[in-house]
């Protein structure tokens, strides 16, 4: 699992008046290089880029070499650079471990199929023995719940284990694939609005769908559709989910963990997505399985 250090930030300048501020934390170059992470690689391939150039320019004469070589061999090193990693490479990342969670109102044995609509959400993998985790909300009530695994597997779940204050739970498949992978989780600590997250699931029954936006804000309140809970400390995002993406994972380019999708925000009466998303941090998630991930 990945580690993801903790730093302060600074603290506003303080009158001469006011007394001395504490001191501050060590210096720590592995931070200092997460927080300058961009600038670097910036900086980093302007310089590969002239280095490269200064190489060839000085073996031209030798090796006959013109300036429009040299240019070439520059532009094709640049092109060969690591691209920036997009939603496109977390859903890759993400897909061998989320899940389609069904829940029906009806024992699976029942003679009479029921009238009633089977509740239909997301789970995510985050043990490879079959644990999953999704929403309580998705299959409460259900008196059987079948998961549905990337290559097309359907099994049996239970339910092991719930965190209504946090509206999870954790489901145990009965049958895994068997090349099953667990998601990688990553802390919360250090995300700032702004930095861009993917969700991915099943909306309306229809996925896997993936879609991608930023975080909006941090430590939010929501209360439940049913109004019964108020769950707090949570991600707000704005990437697209609606009925169905419940219980599914929140991730970062790498195809990291950080949230479970569990509510959105709309002051209609339809159930539709208006840009507030909210997601449960892995924190959380991970404790209702008594795991702690970092």
């Amino acid at each position: 699992m990945k580690r993801v250090a903790v730093y302060s930030r600074s603290s506003r300048s303080r009158s001469a008046s006011e007394s001395p501020a504490p001191a501050q934390p060590p210096f720590s170059f592995r931070e200092w290089r997460k927080r300058n992470a961009r600038r670097l690689k910036i900086g980093g391939g302007v310089a590969a880029a002239a280095l490269l150039a200064a190489f060839f320019w000085m073996l031209a004469p030798s090796k006959g070499l013109t300036l429009a070589d040299v240019e070439v061999a520059v532009q094709k090193a640049l092109a060969e650079k690591e691209a920036p990693l997009t939603a496109a490479d977390a859903y890759e990342s993400i897909l061998p471990s989320v899940v389609h969670v069904r829940g029906s109102p009806d024992a699976p044995d029942a003679d009479v199929p029921s009238e009633q609509e089977s509740q239909s959400g997301t789970g995510v993998v985050i043990i490879d023995t079959g644990i999953i985790l999704t929403n309580l909300h998705v299959v409460y009530g259900a008196k059987s719940i079948k998961v549905v695994f990337h290559d097309g597997l359907e099994s049996d779940a239970v339910v092991i284990g719930t965190q209504p204050e946090h509206d999870l739970a954790v489901l145990q498949a009965k049958t895994i694939p068997d090349d099953l992978y667990a998601a990688t989780l990553r802390s919360t600590q250090g995300l700032r609005p702004g930095e861009p997250v993917v969700a991915v699931g099943f909306p309306f029954g229809i996925g896997p769908s993936v879609s991608a936006g930023v975080i909006s804000g941090l430590g939010r309140e929501y209360q439940t559709a049913d109004g019964k809970r108020v769950l707090t400390n949570l991600i707000q995002f704005d990437a697209a989910v609606n009925p169905g993406n419940s219980g599914g994972p929140l991730i970062t380019p790498e195809g990291e963990v950080i949230g479970i999708v569990t509510g959105l925000l709309n002051p209609t009466e339809h159930r539709v997505f208006i840009g507030i998303g909210f997601a449960v941090p892995i924190e959380n998630a991970a404790g209702a399985v008594g795991l702690s991930p970092f």
